[in-house]
């Protein structure tokens, strides 16, 4: 499935798939409802949701009745760290989003496309988290101050 939502493209074929969920029901039952979670080659979150007639995901078929379908929500990352936390297991949602430790807090910044990027393809290349990617460059500077 691919859409363009705010200028931004979402493909389910070149994004990375995340995690994913089910409520259980089997598909094609009304209730069915699944949930995948994608994070673009730039970083940016998106959920490909699909489900039955009496899930969010229903469209209208006319004269008052309703059929499944589906569509692609795009998500910030607190978002994306919400919906991994509620669907995911601890293990999964580590390594998305880098381990949970006690006493550390969330920090958001403004960095430019270019470098939030390069930070994206660098974690990937050594299979880590760009969370403990940037904590291992601060740790760092804040040792060897210049």
């Amino acid at each position: 499935m691919k859409k363009v939502i705010g200028g931004s493209m979402y493909d389910t074929k070149t994004a990375k798939k995340l995690g994913e969920w089910t409520n259980g029901e089997r598909c094609g039952d009304f209730n069915y409802c699944e949930e995948i979670l994608f994070r673009t080659k730039s970083g940016k979150y998106f959920i490909r949701g699909e489900g039955g007639a009496m899930t969010k995901y229903a469209q209208s078929a006319g004269n008052n009745s309703w059929s499944g379908g589906e569509r692609i929500e795009p998500l910030d990352r607190a978002s994306a760290m919400e919906w991994a936390e509620e669907h995911l297991d601890g293990d999964e949602y580590e390594a998305i989003f880098g381990p949970i430790e006690d006493g550390t807090e969330q920090l958001s910044i403004t960095i430019p496309a270019a470098l939030k990027a390069r930070l994206w393809e660098m974690a990937e290349q050594r299979k880590v988290s760009v969370s403990v990617l940037v904590l291992e460059v601060l740790q760092k500077a804040v040792e060897k101050p210049e």
